[in-house]
């Protein structure tokens, strides 16, 4: 006799319930009938009252589902979708995955010299910082000299494509957000279940998705992942631009358009700035987590130390992820700098 078998005989339910014992049993059933504990209502002390989860009141009314039946139903739906899914995101990320794979080419392509001072040049042109400039320069030199320069170059590969279309995307999004108190509203709290939802659970819809060998099965991943700040800090710096100077340029005659332009968006790019760096360091803390649906670069070598126990390989190569975490924090924050300065 199960805890809940009088409630259920109290409201006249029986013949609702029909017989409790259909279905396979729990894992927890199983392990009392193994062991003879007593499951009866009567052996079970106050204190001990179970909570009448799915699988508790299962046991006294049948017709309730368990929890399991719960999980396999959204299981069996999204996979009643999937191919109608597929149908219409695989045209959509293209380009993703083509730009990835190319990305990911072009920079392993490139001979290292070349490629050093290509972002030599790329960092004093944005940060104009001799500290950034040489750390940039002596970080790279030393993962080339350890041999972690061709893992490295793959991580940044990834990095820079997954950044360009988050910002691409986000921008617009934050934009749209600060023209609409709605918009605002309904997309808050998208924002905020992208932002708190782990990290590997981005994977597991992905996965039924797309094949592990495409590039954009981790591309998408990162991006819902790393777009959330470029949002919100849009929406915020637009937000935040003075009535007054808005006011001014109503006074003026300027459009929509024009006020957005040439005003709004760039009294705002500190924000939208400040946004950018938190995407990249974002979009970099995903690609380790990526490595596990084939995401190439160093997060692979940290997942071979985890695999094989090689406790040296894994500690570089996560070295090697934070030193080019600081390379490209110090950077944008060197450009935000610069921004903030000329805006004084």
């Amino acid at each position: 006799m199960a805890f809940y078998d009088k409630f259920f005989e109290a409201l006249g339910l029986q013949d609702w319930c029909g017989e409790a014992t259909g279905g396979p049993m729990t894992m927890a059933e199983l392990m009392a009938q193994a062991t003879g504990a007593d499951n009866s209502a009567a052996a079970t002390p106050l204190m001990d009252t179970p909570f009448p989860s799915l699988d508790v009141l299962h046991g006294s009314c049948n017709t309730i589902p368990r929890t399991r039946d719960m999980t396999e139903a959204v299981e069996q739906s999204f996979i009643g979708i999937k191919d109608e899914l597929r149908f219409v995101l695989d045209p959509i990320t293209a380009p993703l995955g083509w730009l990835l794979d190319q990305a990911l080419v072009w920079f392993q392509a490139t001979p290292w010299f070349i490629m050093i001072t290509l972002l030599m040049l790329l960092t004093w042109f944005t940060a104009r910082s001799v500290g950034v400039l040489v750390l940039v320069t002596f970080s790279f030199l030393f993962m080339a000299m350890i041999d972690h320069y061709d893992a490295a170059i793959a991580t940044l590969s990834i990095v820079f494509v997954c950044t360009i279309f988050s910002v691409v995307l986000g921008v617009p999004i934050g934009i749209a957000m600060s023209k609409s108190n709605t918009m605002q509203r309904l997309t808050i709290p998208i924002l905020d279940m992208l932002q708190t939802l782990p990290t590997f659970v981005y994977l597991i819809p992905l996965i039924f998705l797309f094949s592990v060998t495409e590039s954009k099965l981790y591309g998408i991943a990162i991006i819902l992942y790393a777009i959330v700040p470029v949002i919100r800090l849009t929406d915020l710096g637009i937000r935040l631009v003075d009535k007054d100077v808005i006011e001014a340029a109503d006074a003026f005659g300027m459009s929509s358009r024009q006020k957005l332009t040439g005003v709004q968006i760039p009294l705002a790019l500190p924000n939208i700035m400040a946004g950018i760096n938190q995407t990249i360091m974002m979009s970099l803390a995903m690609v380790v987590i990526a490595s596990l649906v084939s995401a190439p670069g160093l997060g692979r070598l940290v997942l071979r130390g985890i695999n094989n126990l090689e406790l040296g390989v894994g500690l570089v190569a996560g070295f090697c992820i934070v030193l080019l975490a600081i390379l490209l924090d110090r950077a944008t924050k060197a450009a935000l700098g610069r921004i903030n300065t000329s805006e004084q």
